[in-house]
């Protein structure tokens, strides 16, 4: 399924599409889109076409949602998205291809191909060209030809951010004349060099002759180049009304990966009522919440709404619905706490009731591992809902603990007023959880004290580098632990399931007994945007017969490294790094699959080193 982005800056032209689930991890609000001739921006919610958007029910991301952005926010929507056709399309400009995600271009100074002139769009200077039915060939073009075909302009590769989600137009005219000058150009940019680099980059004043090197636009030592920031978010069209307190922005490059980090919550759809009629309620709530008698249960039933209730009548429907509403306040009061929920099923799977989303199946552990684990849990159906709620730039959202921890300063806005609907995203999948066993992890945990000292202070020295409270948000050895057996075990599957790493996530469930409820669990899954999900591949390999292999492989596999001894001596205290024995030969994975970012981990709490030996939990 795909959506498709649509803006009236190009005739309200198609340029592009999206799958829903990028609409949020990958090209969300405030980021940029790079297409075959065009760099755009997507847009914010203000001019999102709400009424093509499905909405998606899951009460506790909702709540979550609204303790991070207000109680204003009552809705979560899937990206907008056209009916699906069939058949030729007779008419280009019919409205169900104006429907999508909006974007503008971005940056709006832009170079013609030919001549080199560098103008902004708003100069009238290009003018757009659209092509029916083939919008990768959407483009701006430039008359400086006569004769031939006027050449494409591309976007200028520049542009200027700050750490307070703040984006620009690189400050072309300020940057070649070293400041404040009466001259206006018109300026021209090229390459002096075959490399690409910024050094073989210079802008030149056709008016004045001033010229200047993009290199100097880059490095700490340059900042001072560069002017304050003006507090843009082009996204928005807007500037923040209290300005910006950064002194002076920073220069990147177009598609540099740093421009826009997401800043999203997630939770697992799972089942929360005790009976079959409470957890159906639960899937249909979003046509159930503006249900006011039961006679709008029976408009409800004769228009075709409620086919999954047909062993119930009009009025057990009525009872259950009330009964959800008495109960939506507790469900509020644990909004913050999105994974205690999930733990108790996965840790309890023979109570849960199977639902059309949520299908569990206990198994044994291998033999092998019997001291090791409580259980398996096959999760041969799962529902993830993905929410966004602001992004961040230059500065990863993941160096925080908790998306709550992010300060409001540096979280960009995804809309001109407070929100009251955030675009979210469904998943379904499948996966395989690993419940550890308390006793074990108890004592390996007080038995590595020191190691448990040495973590706490890499934590309190990186968090001090980030201006952060320096005790807060530290996970514990405990955590360690299972994020580095998450990480081996995912590296493993993936070489026989047929999902890629990318596509494998992890969910850790951690919680010392000090805190609560003592929680030692992973889950590893994977989900897909369509309609049914994945296809068992994964949770195929938790069999007992097949997952003792596995496993031993795993772990194998972490206990030697091809950068050791270097990764082996790797200590999480010296340079700040919140990660022991643990490179990208050996423990790393992509950013879509872990949930920290790669800390906090080390394969020597798995199994000896050629460094450690003393540490391992798998004796």
């Amino acid at each position: 399924m795909s959506t498709r982005p649509t803006y009236n800056v190009i005739r309200k032209s198609q340029v592009g599409e999206l799958r829903p689930s990028q609409a949020l991890t990958t090209f969300g609000v405030g980021s940029i889109v790079d297409l075959p001739n065009l760099s755009v921006m997507v847009m914010g919610l203000d001019d999102w076409p709400v009424a093509s958007s499905m909405e998606i029910g899951e009460e506790r991301l909702l709540f979550s949602v609204q303790r991070a952005l207000g109680g204003q926010v009552k809705r979560l929507l899937a990206p907008p998205r056209a009916p699906e056709t069939t058949g030729f399309q007779s008419n280009w400009f019919d409205d169900a291809q104006q429907i999508g995600i909006p974007v503008a271009p971005f940056p709006r100074w832009m170079v013609c191909s030919q001549c080199r002139l560098l103008a902004p769009l708003s100069s009238g200077l290009f003018e757009p060209k659209v092509v029916p039915y083939r919008p990768d060939k959407t483009c701006y073009v430039h008359g400086c030809r006569t004769q031939a075909r006027p050449p494409t302009v591309v976007p200028a590769r520049f542009m200027v951010a700050c750490s307070n989600g703040h984006l620009d137009d690189f400050p072309w005219l300020d940057y070649v004349h070293r400041g404040g000058s009466a001259c206006n150009g018109p300026l021209e940019l090229y390459e002096v060099g075959a490399s690409g680099e910024a050094a073989d980059v210079e802008v030149k004043c056709r008016a004045c002759g001033a010229s200047r090197r993009m290199a100097e636009a880059f490095g700490r030592e340059t900042e001072a180049n560069m002017p304050a920031c003006r507090a843009r978010h082009p996204h928005l069209r807007t500037a923040s009304p209290g300005g910006c307190e950064v002194e002076h922005v920073r220069a990147m490059l177009q598609g540099a990966s740093n421009s826009w980090f997401p800043i999203t919550l997630s939770v697992l759809s799972v089942p929360q009522a005790a009976d079959k009629l409470g957890q159906l309620v639960d899937e249909n709530w979003p046509i159930l919440e503006a249900v006011e008698n039961e006679q709008n249960v029976t408009l409800l039933r004769r228009a075709g709404t409620l086919t999954d209730f047909g062993r119930y009548s009009d009025g057990q429907v009525w009872e259950a619905v009330n009964r959800k509403r008495g109960g939506v306040a507790d469900a509020n009061a644990g909004a913050s706490d999105l994974k205690t929920p999930e733990w108790r099923v996965f840790a309890n799977p023979r109570a849960v009731q199977e639902g059309r989303d949520f299908r569990l199946r206990a198994v044994d552990p291998p033999s092998n591992y019997t001291q090791f684990f409580e259980r398996i849990v096959l999760v041969e159906r799962l529902r993830e809902v993905r929410a966004l709620i602001g992004f961040t730039r230059i500065e990863s959202a993941r160096d925080f603990d908790t998306p709550f921890e992010v300060p409001t300063e540096k979280r960009a806005p995804l809309s001109r007023r407070e929100p009251i609907w955030v675009p979210a995203c469904e998943t379904r999948g499948e996966g395989i959880f690993f419940h550890f066993a308390e006793g074990p992890v108890q004592t390996w945990v007080s038995r590595n004290a020191r190691h448990n000292n040495a973590f706490f202070a890499a934590h309190q020295f990186w968090r001090n580098m980030k201006n952060l409270l320096p005790d807060a948000g530290y996970p514990g050895l405990r955590y360690v632990l299972l994020h580095s057996f998450a990480h081996a075990v995912i590296r493993q599957l993936a070489v026989e399931c047929g999902y890629t790493t990318a596509s494998i996530a992890e969910r850790i469930y951690s919680q010392d007994p000090v805190d609560g409820t003592p929680m030692a669990g992973v889950l590893i899954y994977t989900a897909a945007s369509d309609s049914e999900g994945t296809l068992g591949g994964l949770c195929a390999l938790g069999h007992p017969n097949r997952l003792g292999r596995h496993l031993e492989q795993a772990l194998e596999r972490v206990a030697l490294c091809a950068s050791d001894p270097l990764c082996a001596e790797h200590q999480p205290t010296p340079d700040g790094t919140l990660h022991g024995a643990a490179c990208h030969a050996c423990a790393f994975l992509p950013e879509t699959s872990c949930e920290r970012g790669n800390k906090y981990l080390d394969r020597s709490v798995l199994v000896g080193t050629v460094e450690k030996a003393d540490l391992a939990f798998f004796e």
